[in-house]
Protein backbone atom coordinates (compact mmCIF):
# COMPACT_ATOMS: atom_id res chain seq x y z
CA UNK A 1 0.00 0.00 0.00
CA UNK A 2 1.07 3.23 -0.94
CA UNK A 3 2.03 5.54 1.99
CA UNK A 4 2.04 9.56 2.73
CA UNK A 5 5.31 10.48 4.29
CA UNK A 6 5.30 12.59 7.17
CA UNK A 7 7.23 14.90 5.09
CA UNK A 8 4.77 15.31 2.66
CA UNK A 9 2.28 16.39 5.62
CA UNK A 10 4.47 18.90 7.03
CA UNK A 11 4.95 20.69 3.69
CA UNK A 12 0.59 20.43 3.60
CA UNK A 13 0.31 22.01 6.78
CA UNK A 14 3.00 24.63 5.76
CA UNK A 15 1.27 25.16 2.66
CA UNK A 16 -2.38 25.45 4.33
CA UNK A 17 -0.52 27.92 7.21
CA UNK A 18 0.20 30.64 4.33
CA UNK A 19 -3.50 29.82 2.71
CA UNK A 20 -5.48 30.00 5.97
CA UNK A 21 -3.47 31.44 8.26
CA UNK A 22 -4.70 31.71 12.18
CA UNK A 23 -7.16 34.82 13.33
CA UNK A 24 -6.06 34.52 16.68
CA UNK A 25 -2.44 32.44 16.75
CA UNK A 26 -5.19 29.68 18.00
CA UNK A 27 -7.86 28.37 15.74
CA UNK A 28 -6.78 26.32 12.94
CA UNK A 29 -8.69 26.43 9.19
CA UNK A 30 -10.40 22.61 8.78
CA UNK A 31 -7.89 21.71 6.71
CA UNK A 32 -5.26 22.29 8.68
CA UNK A 33 -7.54 20.49 11.69
CA UNK A 34 -7.31 17.34 9.92
CA UNK A 35 -3.76 17.55 8.37
CA UNK A 36 -2.88 18.11 12.03
CA UNK A 37 -4.51 15.26 13.75
CA UNK A 38 -3.17 12.67 11.11
CA UNK A 39 0.28 14.75 11.99
CA UNK A 40 -0.15 14.41 15.58
CA UNK A 41 -1.21 10.45 15.59
CA UNK A 42 1.96 9.80 13.64
CA UNK A 43 4.24 11.43 15.63
CA UNK A 44 2.46 9.73 18.73
CA UNK A 45 2.96 6.49 17.36
CA UNK A 46 6.72 7.13 15.25
CA UNK A 47 5.16 6.48 11.95
CA UNK A 48 6.98 7.57 9.25
CA UNK A 49 3.42 7.01 6.36
CA UNK A 50 0.22 6.85 6.95
CA UNK A 51 -1.42 4.55 4.72
CA UNK A 52 -2.83 6.80 1.19
CA UNK A 53 -5.99 4.02 1.26
CA UNK A 54 -7.22 4.72 5.27
CA UNK A 55 -6.34 8.69 5.49
CA UNK A 56 -9.09 10.31 6.53
CA UNK A 57 -11.20 12.25 3.83
CA UNK A 58 -10.65 15.94 4.70
CA UNK A 59 -6.83 14.84 5.65
CA UNK A 60 -6.94 13.57 2.32
CA UNK A 61 -8.52 16.30 0.88
CA UNK A 62 -6.54 19.19 2.17
CA UNK A 63 -3.15 16.98 1.31
CA UNK A 64 -4.03 16.36 -2.12
CA UNK A 65 -4.88 20.00 -2.51
CA UNK A 66 -1.18 20.99 -1.61
CA UNK A 67 -0.06 18.08 -3.70
CA UNK A 68 -1.58 19.46 -6.71
CA UNK A 69 0.63 22.00 -6.36
CA UNK A 70 3.86 20.07 -6.88
CA UNK A 71 5.26 19.21 -10.00
CA UNK A 72 3.52 15.79 -11.23
CA UNK A 73 6.47 13.91 -13.11
CA UNK A 74 9.91 14.24 -12.27
CA UNK A 75 10.59 13.60 -16.33
CA UNK A 76 13.21 16.14 -17.87
CA UNK A 77 12.67 14.56 -21.60
CA UNK A 78 15.77 12.70 -21.12
CA UNK A 79 14.67 8.84 -20.55
CA UNK A 80 17.58 6.57 -21.04
CA UNK A 81 14.75 3.70 -20.25
CA UNK A 82 14.12 3.69 -23.94
CA UNK A 83 17.73 2.93 -24.49
CA UNK A 84 17.16 -0.14 -22.25
CA UNK A 85 18.39 1.27 -19.29
CA UNK A 86 16.75 -0.45 -16.01
CA UNK A 87 16.72 3.10 -14.31
CA UNK A 88 16.71 6.37 -16.03
CA UNK A 89 19.42 8.61 -16.20
CA UNK A 90 17.56 11.48 -16.88
CA UNK A 91 14.73 11.41 -13.96
CA UNK A 92 15.82 7.96 -11.36
CA UNK A 93 13.07 5.92 -11.87
CA UNK A 94 12.17 2.40 -12.58
CA UNK A 95 11.24 1.20 -16.47
CA UNK A 96 8.13 0.17 -14.75
CA UNK A 97 7.69 3.35 -13.18
CA UNK A 98 8.12 5.13 -15.96
CA UNK A 99 5.74 2.64 -18.01
CA UNK A 100 3.05 2.49 -15.12
CA UNK A 101 3.19 6.26 -13.99
CA UNK A 102 -0.03 7.31 -15.30
CA UNK A 103 -1.74 5.05 -13.31
CA UNK A 104 -0.07 5.53 -9.93
CA UNK A 105 -1.79 6.71 -7.06
CA UNK A 106 -0.63 10.27 -5.42
CA UNK A 107 0.99 8.54 -2.78
CA UNK A 108 2.96 6.09 -4.87
CA UNK A 109 4.64 9.45 -7.22
CA UNK A 110 4.94 10.63 -4.26
CA UNK A 111 7.01 7.88 -3.11
CA UNK A 112 8.78 7.38 -6.02
CA UNK A 113 9.77 11.11 -5.96
CA UNK A 114 11.18 11.01 -2.09
CA UNK A 115 13.09 8.10 -3.53
CA UNK A 116 14.81 9.66 -6.14
CA UNK A 117 15.28 12.90 -4.11
CA UNK A 118 17.15 11.14 -1.32
CA UNK A 119 19.34 9.51 -4.04
CA UNK A 120 19.96 12.71 -5.80
CA UNK A 121 22.08 10.80 -8.59
CA UNK A 122 19.71 11.06 -11.62
CA UNK A 123 20.38 14.00 -13.92
CA UNK A 124 17.59 15.90 -13.12
CA UNK A 125 19.40 16.57 -9.85
CA UNK A 126 22.96 17.69 -11.41
CA UNK A 127 23.90 18.50 -14.64
CA UNK A 128 20.26 18.98 -16.45
CA UNK A 129 19.10 20.71 -12.89
CA UNK A 130 17.75 23.67 -14.83
CA UNK A 131 15.21 21.60 -17.05
CA UNK A 132 13.84 20.40 -13.93
CA UNK A 133 12.76 24.46 -12.97
CA UNK A 134 9.53 25.48 -14.97
CA UNK A 135 8.07 28.78 -14.81
CA UNK A 136 6.01 28.80 -11.04
CA UNK A 137 3.09 26.94 -11.07
CA UNK A 138 3.95 24.73 -14.30
CA UNK A 139 3.29 21.40 -14.02
CA UNK A 140 5.64 18.93 -15.80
Amino acid sequence: MPGIHITDIEAAINFWRGQKPSPDGIALAPELRALAEVYALMVYYREHEADEDSFPRAAYAAWKVWYDTQPDTPCIAICSTSQGDAQCKGCGRSFEEVQRWTEMTPGAKRQVWRRITLQGDAWRFNRYAERATGEPGEKR
